[in-house]
């Protein structure tokens, strides 16, 4: 298992338009192989800005490499600029092999 986060810094008073921006997009990720999940997570508010992230839950480190060379991604962040007002600065991508699952079942 595979896991690829972003986080977002979110400029105060933005809340609800990055959450729409979410909500509203094609993510192309219910096509794509070997996706499993994803979870756009509202964090703590910091000096300054609000903490977000998008988690995405892969069956491998590979199927989402694949994914990040496709053309369903460069689809799915085509837009991705258009915001850059509530942002405050880059995203930071975080990327996690999987070395232990504990399940409910």
């Amino acid at each position: 298992m595979f896991i690829a986060m972003n986080r977002f810094k979110i400029a105060p008073g933005s809340e609800a338009a990055f959450e729409q921006v979410w909500a509203s997009r094609d993510t192309q990720l219910r096509s794509v192989p070997g996706f499993i999940s994803f979870n756009l997570l509202k964090g703590p508010a910091g000096e300054g800005y609000v903490l977000y992230a998008s988690h995405t839950l892969w069956e491998s480190r590979a199927v989402f490499e694949d994914w990040t060379k496709s053309e369903a991604f460069r689809a799915a962040h085509r837009n991705a600029g258009d915001n850059r007002a509530m942002y405050l600065g880059h995203p930071e991508l975080e990327l996690f092999e999987a070395v232990q699952t504990v399940t409910k079942g």
